[in-house]
């Protein structure tokens, strides 16, 4: 069993398909789908419906369904559509050869349309959009008939007819349901079945010079497809009525339609216009930067997709609008690669270390464990030599009272190798220090037999010699308030981005077990946090990003 068919955990939606499984509903089939538009990358609230619909189909050994549901070719890419199938692959859902598209049922659908026309509750309007958007009404208010509502249904066969045809300009005409235009659910005022958009689709070329708006559409994409949960977010709760009223009018299979609340995360963005207008405007490098929310970029950051299940599964699924905090699902990714990412030494901002009394010339090896979490991740040796690197901030020359690293006079030990003492402090005429001069001490060297002395501090380090150099980008929060997308003080989101969000080291020195590492490959960097190896590698020069902090250091900060 894998790590994402563990426990599974009841939520609304399963106590509903329980039901009807009881009851013989759908034939005890269930069969899901995720829709997505492909105007856009996928992003982590996404990832959760993923996960839900693929889920539920797994558990009940049923069938999940990845289509697209491009109906505006004007939004739409091929770019999109390969991103999003490469996000659902990598996740792990398993979609089998069901990549389907709205678009293969456009002639389908059309021939529905025609159906409504003639049973005489579809209209073909010539207002313009403001006209019908004025007669919808609000609320509190009813809306008012179209002048052309009651037109003949040989009249509309023909407008409609022609609109296909190419005949009219874009907004010329639209073609309406004739439901109640003083109905309480405004989506029921006569709401626009297609509209005219002379533009070419990704895949259906010039054919279609109409196109189908997502409500009308998207019932009958999970008809024709068998769908028996139709499992969307609670903004879709009032389109209900509507869903059911199309397929009812139609006499067609009727698939059930369940809302479960919309996933929010602090510090956080997911409207795809503001994450296209971070791209466009150059505030990220492109849709998978890694401190974008895209499943792109958490998978060329370091997430895992385990990872990912594991924090839908602990948000759960509600019914209630929420946000969920950011630090639970660091906390998931943390808890993940704790049990698989070896340990290695890095030093991200060195400052040389020279033990005065090694010999010159002479090197020997230490024993290292991968990771401690993990018993067949076996050890490896590391270079120790005269001259060393550690952190910067490991030193200090005028130390704090709770400082335990390396001081003038002060002892340490070196991770895995032996007690040294710092014995002098070398300067630039700046007054920066550039070099630190210690003693180490034969007796305290790891692995010697020797009952070993404890120092209250210990430090990691990478040999002069054999460290390799690399770049390191140092990852965090893209906006510094937790809601930057919910101000009513008349700031937007821009005014909360997070100018510290990234911080490139382009000098750090790791231990040379990393020189092999692959584009893709996760570590924990000891002491400073996980790390992976980004794309933008190349031979002899590694580039890696900082997935998370080893702890949440974000909420000490803002206190």
């Amino acid at each position: 069993m894998s790590e994402n068919e563990k426990l599974v955990q009841s939520n609304f939606i399963r106590d509903i398909i329980d039901e009807h499984n009881r009851n013989g509903h759908f034939e005890n089939r269930v069969h899901t789908r995720f829709p997505p538009e492909p105007n856009g990358y996928l992003h982590i609230g996404h990832a959760k419906s993923i996960c839900l619909n693929y889920g539920i189909a797994r558990d009940y050994k049923g069938k999940f369904n990845l289509r697209f549901d491009d109906t505006n070719p004007v939004k739409e890419e091929v770019e999109y559509v390969e991103s999003i199938i490469e996000d659902v692959k990598w996740l792990g859902a398993d979609f089998e050869d069901r990549i389907l598209f709205a678009s293969d049922y456009f002639d389908q659908m059309y021939e529905y349309a025609v159906q409504l026309v003639e049973k005489g509750v579809a209209y073909v309007d010539g207002q313009t959009p403001e006209q019908i958007r004025e007669q919808r009404g609000t609320p509190n208010e009813p809306g008012k008939n179209s002048p052309h509502r009651e037109r003949s249904i040989e009249e509309n066969l023909d407008l409609f007819t022609r609109m296909k045809n190419g005949e009219f300009k874009d907004g010329e005409y639209v073609l309406r349901a004739k439901i109640d235009m003083s109905s309480p659910n405004i989506n029921l005022r006569d709401p626009i079945m297609y509209r005219i958009l002379h533009a070419d689709h990704h895949r259906t070329g010039d054919k279609w010079c109409i196109y189908p708006m997502y409500d009308w559409a998207h019932g009958l994409e999970d008809s024709i497809e068998g769908i028996t949960h139709s499992i969307c977010t609670l903004e879709f709760e009032n389109h209900r009525p509507l869903y059911d009223w199309y397929l009812d009018q139609l006499g067609v299979y009727h698939p059930q339609q369940i809302e479960f609340a919309r996933f929010n995360l602090t510090y956080t963005v997911m409207s795809k216009r503001k994450l296209l207008s971070l791209v466009s405007d150059g505030h990220v490098n492109g849709w998978n930067d890694p401190r974008m929310p895209t499943i792109s970029a958490f998978r060329r950051r370091g997430y895992t997709p385990e990872s990912l299940w594991a924090f839908t599964d602990k948000i759960g699924v509600a019914k209630r609008e929420n946000t969920t905090d950011v630090a639970l699902l660091e906390y998931s990714i943390r808890e993940d690669l704790n049990k698989k990412a070896n340990r290695v030494m890095a030093v991200l901002n060195p400052v040389k270390l020279v033990l005065t009394n090694y010999p010159e010339g002479q090197e020997e090896e230490f024993e290292a464990v991968n990771n401690p979490e993990d018993e067949n991740a076996g050890k490896r040796k590391i270079k120790f030599t005269r001259e060393l690197y550690i952190e910067q901030d490991d030193f200090q020359e005028v130390p704090h009272k709770k400082f335990f690293r390396l001081q003038p006079g002060g002892e340490v030990r070196l991770r895995y190798a032996c007690i040294i003492k710092c014995e002098e402090v070398i300067k630039d005429e700046a007054g920066n220090i550039i070099e630190l001069r210690c003693t180490f001490d034969p007796e305290t060297k790891s692995g010697s037999g020797i009952p070993q002395r404890k120092v209250k501090g210990t430090i990691h380090w990478v040999s002069a010699k054999y460290a390799i150099d690399s770049e390191v980008r140092l990852y965090d929060r893209l906006f510094n308030d937790e809601n930057p997308d919910g101000k009513k003080d008349g700031t937007n989101y821009l005014d909360y981005l997070n100018p510290n969000s990234l911080e490139v080291i382009t000098n750090a020195k790791l231990e040379p077990s990393l020189a092999s590492a692959a584009v893709g490959e996760k570590f924990q960097f000891e002491r400073l946090g996980y790390f992976c190896v980004d794309q933008d590698s190349e031979k002899g020069r590694l580039v890696f990003n900082r997935t998370v902090t080893l702890r949440d250091s974000w909420s000490k900060i803002q206190k």
